[in-house]
């Protein structure tokens, strides 16, 4: 088959590797019908996280059951399936609190040894607690699948980070950072019954699609401007719930910085420095918690799947920018330069 794999920084190459085969009984191989390019995607192609040349890449999927292996109880051949980020053994403690991401014998798509989503197959381990299926129906609905995708991560990650900010019903909620996790945060915000959704971020097609998600106010400041800004709108307090979305220094220090006395800032950003951006004493004073990590996508898709499919929210316009395989390179060439919010990928 083919597949993205990653050489040096910015060195992204399209090529023949192995099939997939069904290695233990309880994997399945699956055909790939969508996959996308992930901004954590970008710091491995930036060399910012290391990777071995030749390494397969991407996180995000769903597509057709090929093949199933002997134990595998809950899938079968023709089912339309959907991936979370994190492959998961369903039966560990981890598992059963929600928290599949601490799975002992889980892992990452793209790790070393393991087939990365943006190919044309992938061996998905440990099917029966991995995998979610979907309407076979779905299959035929170009727009339904988008969707549907992005139930993979960027969904899921940002309802994990609204619920670690403490979204309400009535709270006013700050948005920082403006890619597909941030948007999609503004989209979680929204169905969790926020009153008031203020987004950070100046690139307007962006911004207008956090409005199109349920944004109140935008505000295009950044750093001091920025914590004025939402200050004024929020008459001096803040924000109850502070969504932080990117992961770096700045990020964090204007998410606490944008927070009200008693509030909670829930991050999902990778961090990148962000650790340095928070100053422990003025959190203690202010009351301020924190709430994040890296997101159990596994446990939010039951709950999120049908809404996507009734049209309660629909995630589908972070995709922007659709690519075949071999567009693959260049599709992580329009995200790093910031002319793509994210890349749809169609093998």
């Amino acid at each position: 088959m083919r597949a993205t794999t990653i050489h040096a920084p910015f060195d992204m190459r399209v090529q023949d590797v192995p099939d997939p085969v069904i290695q233990d009984a309880t994997d399945v191989v699956v055909r790939v019908v969508r996959a996308c390019i992930c901004g954590s995607d970008l710091w491995a192609y930036r060399g910012e996280s290391a990777r071995q040349p030749g390494q397969r890449i991407g996180h995000e999927f769903l597509g057709i059951v090929e093949e199933a292996g002997a134990e595998v109880h809950g899938f079968r051949k023709g089912d339309l399936v959907v991936a979370p980020f994190v492959w998961s053994d369903g039966s560990c403690d981890y598992c059963a609190e929600g928290l599949q991401t601490s799975c002992p014998n889980g892992g990452f798509w793209g790790s070393v040894g393991s087939d990365g989503g943006q190919g044309e197959a992938v061996r998905v381990p440990f099917a029966d607690g991995t995998l979610v299926k979907l309407p076979a129906e779905a299959a035929s609905d170009d727009h339904l699948l988008t969707a549907l995708l992005a139930l993979s991560d960027v969904m899921g990650t940002g309802h994990h980070a609204a619920l670690g900010a403490g979204v309400t019903k009535g709270s006013t909620v700050a948005v920082v950072g403006d890619g597909a996790v941030g948007l999609c945060g503004v989209l979680a915000a929204k169905r969790l019954g926020a009153d008031r959704i203020i987004a950070l971020g100046r690139h307007t097609a962006r911004t207008d699609i956090a409005r199109a998600f349920g944004a109140t106010d935008v505000v295009a400041e950044r750093g001091e401007a920025a914590e004025a800004a939402v200050r004024e709108l929020t008459g001096g307090q803040g924000a109850h719930a502070v969504i932080e979305a990117v992961g770096t220094e700045q990020s964090m220090r204007t998410a606490v910085g944008i927070a009200r006395d008693g509030g909670s800032v829930g991050y999902v950003g990778v961090p990148h420095g962000s650790g340095t951006g928070l100053d422990l004493s003025v959190m203690f004073d202010r009351n301020i918690a924190l709430r994040g990590g890296v997101a159990p996508v596994r446990a939010y898709i039951p709950e999120l799947l049908p809404d996507i499919l009734d049209g309660t929210i629909d995630p589908s316009p972070v995709f922007d920018l659709t690519v075949g395989l071999d567009g693959v390179p260049e599709g992580y060439r329009a995200m790093d330069e910031r002319t793509a919010l994210k890349v749809l990928v169609r093998p």
